[in-house]
């Protein structure tokens, strides 16, 4: 559910005087709706421009420096606006499918952890957003989405191209922001810049408990819309933002009450010095926060001696410090009941595991969620009671603790509990040593822990939904470097899985994704940003004939016939990915066999962009991963 769809945040968020109860806010509707516009046809076109260029400059000023433009008419004096603002601390890149550049956007903004925008014209275009607004809500990932519109004497009258456009996409948004109805023309400098910097400021969050997320700035503009060129020549000589006429800094919005004030009151309910575990699901912060947030996790880590149980998308696999167990989802199949506790730790949202999430019901105790400013609740097993959940993140969490002596030794039973778990993760990594470091043939899960040791190491990864960032989860090798681990854990879609990618690179400067056959197909049109993109992109693909993921859910049915399973749900598609990646300009190779990884990787990341394709048998890969679990439990048993 986005923000939108519940009314005790929309409360929370009209005290804010952001929203109102229609989920938007229009700013300076104060004029009267005249029935044509009261300045002369080539004045008003010159003045499109101008308003365009005063909100794109003072969105520059609040530190917007990437915008994605999509083509259309309506958005003409916005696409000239930004073209004259560009080399100026602004960068344009153009995209001619909305959807590809909402998702483009969205990987920039999650690398970077400040908004970039995308601007669209009218229309079904605006529609196109929703996917990637949605995961930028859940996956609280700031993100910008600047749409073009009719005035409103335009509106429900048959007018072409005139839609609700303003509320497609208000239910996931933290802010949707109307420009005046009679055209953004009209509009005062001093109005523009408080709808610039209200939208920054939403987009990019508090760092309490109101998380970084999308805005939709809807923006009318009456006609003409189309400048002459010795105008826009007039308007280049003065396209400085510095020259531009600036409002008064607007009134900063006001910020939720610290919950620091009531911390006494819960924050002690764990204690140190008994048992207990963390768990740590995808991390949601910035960048900027990253740096207090692993400080604060080392110091409990240290003082506890809880052991550690981290999903891939956290961003704690690979540090050797810290004690993390990297098999829990295969150990968890059977859990071994001294692995038990009563007290946990959880940082953020859920880790994919179901087994985990079964393990964290059955044992109930006292549990305390800490999210990265994000008061929504994060807690679908119903176990920790509301009281508990901190959502001004771990390092205030920490400090907040009453008489937490930091320095202190962790006791002699913390440290025996986390001895257990650690023993439990060495043999099931034995195991899988044994199973997979030499595969007959290319597999999936070969292919997971294989890559997690031959990448280079500090390489940033995005793995895609389904059964890429499970394997990763489960056997994936937790002694491999450390590195950054992108992935859709908001929504868990696939849609935008590959324009993502192609933001994450041009952000990070270097990127490998991991993507199923029907993942890549469902985004083809993100390798047209070969042509502009300039970090290197590796695209490793599993192509296994469709839908892997649901050969490891109990859909087939014995007698077979009695379900088209392929038809239903696998959905192969007889494509070669490799032709279609070479009729985009992307060069590729096919790795038939498992020695032959090494010299594709190789080849794979010196390019600008390249596709490497390994094609695996899903059945044996789904087969293989119950026969690894049940060797795992096994394993367990062993004394």
């Amino acid at each position: 559910m986005g923000w939108g769809g519940s009314a005790a945040w929309r409360r929370s968020w009209d005290d804010r005087s952001i929203l109102t109860s229609k989920g938007c806010l229009p700013v300076s509707l104060s004029d009267p709706l005249p029935s044509s516009p009261a300045v002369e046809p080539a004045d008003l076109a010159t003045a499109n421009v101008r308003a365009a260029l005063l909100l794109l400059a003072a969105l520059g000023r609040q530190g917007l420096d990437l915008v994605v433009l999509c083509p259309g008419s309506r958005s003409a004096p916005l696409a000239q606006a930004a073209a004259l603002l560009e080399g100026r601390g602004l960068r344009l890149l153009t995209a001619i499918d909305e959807r590809s550049a909402a998702f483009f956007a969205l990987g920039h903004g999650k690398a970077t952890g400040r908004p970039a925008a995308v601007i669209t014209t009218s229309g079904t275009a605006v529609a196109q957003l929703l996917a990637a607004a949605v995961e930028a809500d859940l996956g609280t990932v700031p993100l910008l989405l600047l749409s073009a519109d009719r005035p409103e004497r335009l509106k429900n009258c048959g007018a072409n191209q005139s839609v609700p456009q303003e509320q497609f996409l208000s239910v996931c948004c933290r802010w949707v922001g109307l420009g005046a109805s009679v055209g953004l023309a009209l509009m005062a400098a001093a109005e523009l810049q408080t709808l610039a910097a209200r939208a920054l400021a939403a987009a990019c969050g508090d760092g309490l408990g109101t998380p970084a997320g999308p805005v939709h700035l809807n923006l009318p503009f009456e006609e003409p819309l189309h400048i002459s060129g010795p105008a826009l020549a007039a308007l280049a000589l003065d396209r400085s933002p510095s020259a531009l006429p600036q409002g008064p800094d607007p009134a900063p919005l006001a910020a939720p009450t610290s919950p620091e004030a009531d911390a006494a009151a819960w924050s002690a309910a764990l204690d140190p010095d008994r048992p207990g575990v963390v768990v740590a699901g995808p991390w949601r912060g910035t960048p900027a926060e990253w740096p207090a947030h692993l400080a604060a996790l080392r110091c409990w880590l240290r003082r506890s001696g809880w052991p550690l149980l981290a999903d891939p998308l956290s961003g704690l696999r690979g540090l050797a410090d810290l004690p993390l167990v990297g098999a829990y989802d295969l150990i968890l199949e059977a859990p071994p009941p001294e692995l038990a506790v009563g007290q946990l730790l959880r940082l953020g949202s859920l880790p994919a595991s179901r087994r985990l999430q079964h393990w964290l019901l059955a044992l109930g105790g006292v549990q305390v969620l800490v999210s990265q400013s994000d008061r929504r609740c994060l807690d679908p097993l119903g176990t920790v009671a509301p009281e508990r959940q901190w959502s001004a993140g771990l390092a205030r969490w920490l400090a907040a603790l009453p008489a937490l002596d930091q320095f202190a030794a962790p006791v002699a039973a913390c440290l025996a509990h986390q001895q257990r778990w650690r023993q439990a993760d060495a043999a099931v990594q034995c195991l899988l040593d044994q199973q997979l470091d030499h595969p007959p043939q290319l597999g999936e899960i070969w292919l997971a822990r294989s890559l997690s040791r031959l990448l280079p190491p500090h390489l940033p990864l995005m793995l895609a939904s389904s059964s890429p960032v499970r394997d990763w989860e489960s056997f994936a090798d937790p002694a491999a470097p450390h590195r950054l681990i992108h992935g859709f854990r908001g929504a868990s879609g696939i849609d935008g899985t590959l324009s993502m990618a192609c933001g994450l690179a041009e952000a990070h400067g270097q990127l490998v994704l991991v993507t199923g056959d029907l993942a890549l197909l469902h985004d083809a049109n993100g390798w047209l940003w070969q042509r502009q993109l300039r970090g290197r992109l590796t695209v490793v693909l599993i192509e296994n004939g469709g839908g892997g993921i649901f050969e490891q859910l109990p859909i087939r049915t014995e007698p077979a016939a009695a379900l088209d399973f392929e038809r239903l749900f696998a959905m192969p598609q007889s494509l070669d990915q490799l032709a279609l990646a070479a009729a985009y300009g992307v060069a590729g190779r096919r790795v038939a066999r498992p020695e032959h990884l090494v010299a594709a990787l190789d080849w794979a990341l010196a390019q600008p962009l390249a596709l490497v394709e390994m094609r695996t048998d899903r059945r044996a890969d789904a087969e293989l991963r119950r026969s690894l679990r049940t060797m795992a439990c096994r394993q367990l048993l062993l004394p």
